[in-house]
């Protein structure tokens, strides 16, 4: 039986991204698990176009400094399962804990889990700011598409060990959200969160990640109470 377009674009990704044995096959199974899912798990649910949406964005990440060695991992704002689940086929000896706040999503993440064969996942139902058993352990902390880069900072800080990175997905740069970034990270105890352009994944010309090193001890009071980070952000205007 002929590969199908979906099936060779992911052939042409593991070679790209160097993915393990199987990878083809259970991102595959993924696509097809998110186009059947009767919930609106993402917008995008057509494998032919989430196969660069959805996998191929995911798997930039594995071109930036610290993403490949990461061991402890932990995905917010899961959604979908992108790019958690999708780092989760990447790096099979890293744990990957899915967070997520709707119920409904968190099932549908154990479920594909099981389904596309990932033991190395974890989902939690919990915002990241009510989520202490995260507090800390974590080389890597991943979020795409849920925030302005300051919330995504204050999300992001506590649940680093020391030395630990933020890599999160955004779209076109945008030089406020930037200054708040900064301004959020030398609060937090990080490095100023710096762009790096996505290339190779079609439709994503104005992709960046951007990526925060934790560089000092996240100071006593956060995180903050839930919603917070999002009501009160930390901007470059007020310093705090």
């Amino acid at each position: 039986m002929a590969a199908s377009s979906v099936e060779v674009r992911l052939a042409e990704l593991e070679r790209r991204f160097g993915l393990p044995d199987g990878a083809v096959e259970r991102l595959t199974r993924l696509l097809g698990l998110v186009a059947a899912e009767p919930i609106a798990i993402t917008s995008v649910r057509d494998p032919a176009r989430g196969v660069d949406v959805h996998v191929a964005d995911s798997l930039a990440a594995l071109e930036v400094d610290g993403v490949r060695d990461a061991t402890r991992v932990a995905d917010l704002g899961a959604g979908g399962g992108f790019p958690g689940l999708v780092l989760a086929v990447a790096l099979p000896a890293a744990t990957v804990t899915l967070v997520e706040s709707e119920r409904r999503k968190c099932e549908f993440l154990a479920r594909a889990a099981a389904d596309i064969g990932v033991p190395n996942v974890a989902v939690v139902n919990a915002r990241a700011e009510s989520w202490p058993a995260g507090i800390g352990a974590h080389d890597l902390v991943t979020v795409r598409a849920l925030a302005p880069l300051t919330v995504l900072v204050e999300y992001a800080a506590p649940l680093l060990a020391p030395g630990g990175r933020l890599c999160a997905w955004k779209g076109r740069r945008d030089e406020a959200e930037e200054r708040d970034g900064a301004a959020a990270a030398a609060l937090l105890g990080m490095s100023p969160p710096m762009p790096w352009a996505v290339t190779g994944v079609r439709g994503a010309d104005e992709r960046h990640l951007y990526l925060s090193s934790k560089v000092a001890t996240t100071p006593d009071g956060y995180p903050r109470r839930p919603g917070m980070a999002r009501k009160r952000p930390l901007r470059a205007s007020t310093g705090r």
